[in-house]
């Protein structure tokens, strides 16, 4: 006999719309980036300004995409609990601790098990968080060859951190390798949440749609104790 779901709103609307434009970002940031790393002579006028165009396209996706992750960023100490900061650690707690091993359990077949996650599942928020490492990696090394155009510039002088970890040749190498890291975890996401989507029959890819999931719990509650440490914003769990 199967068990009774419940739907239950996890995703607030800047969590979804965070999600979707950091999508839409890294698909048109990857494919003309791509095309800057290896650039295409279609015209030899120069009005067709091709590569004009897509480096255009590369940095006004770069813009957005910043202002996304640090909008995210923002409401992880906005949001509810599932968008908290603590869900990215959940190493921290002993709760924590045995929800990642019982789904890292599952993962490697140590057991039949599917455990239920309400939120982030425990093993794949520790991986967001390397994969926000990134984003900034990417975000700083992108926007300091931007700023190259105007040395002694506002934003070339507030990335000089930038150009005394790397020279120009090698932070262009390194955009460009970590570009396929984020692809190679872009595939396993949309593997991963396709999996879990079918095994826990709880809406895990609708939810970044519609913010529901469907639960065995009735009430969803947040483990997530952020709020006592950010008692201005005038929430509780």
């Amino acid at each position: 006999m199967s068990e009774s779901k419940y739907k239950q709103y996890i995703w607030e609307l800047p969590v979804r719309i965070s999600h979707w434009v950091n999508v839409l970002s890294i698909v048109i940031l990857s494919l003309t980036g791509i095309l800057i790393g290896n650039p295409a002579f279609i015209d030899s006028s120069p009005t067709a300004y091709l590569m004009g165009w897509i480096r255009f396209i590369h940095f006004v996706c770069a813009y957005a995409f910043a202002v996304s992750v640090i909008a995210r960023m923002i409401w992880s100490v906005r949001g509810n609990c599932y968008a908290g900061w603590r869900e990215y650690f959940p190493f921290f707690s002993k709760e924590g601790r045995k929800d990642m091993k019982d789904v890292f359990d599952y993962y490697t077949f140590r057991s039949s098990r599917v455990p239920e996650t309400v939120g982030h599942n425990p093993v794949a928020a520790t991986a967001y968080f390397g994969l926000f490492l990134l984003y900034w990696f990417m975000i700083l090394t992108g926007f300091a060859m931007y700023a190259e155009h105007a040395p002694g510039g506002v934003m070339h002088s507030l990335l000089k951190p930038v150009y005394l970890m790397f020279t120009t040749q090698q932070m262009h190498l390194y955009h460009h390798l970590v570009m396929y890291l984020i692809i190679g975890f872009v595939i396993n996401h949309i593997y991963s949440a396709w999996f879990m989507d079918i095994k826990e029959k709880g809406g895990e890819i609708s939810s970044m749609f519609s913010g529901y999931k469907f639960t065995t719990s009735r009430y969803a509650v947040c483990k997530s104790k952020q709020w006592e440490f950010f008692p201005w914003s005038g929430k509780k769990n």
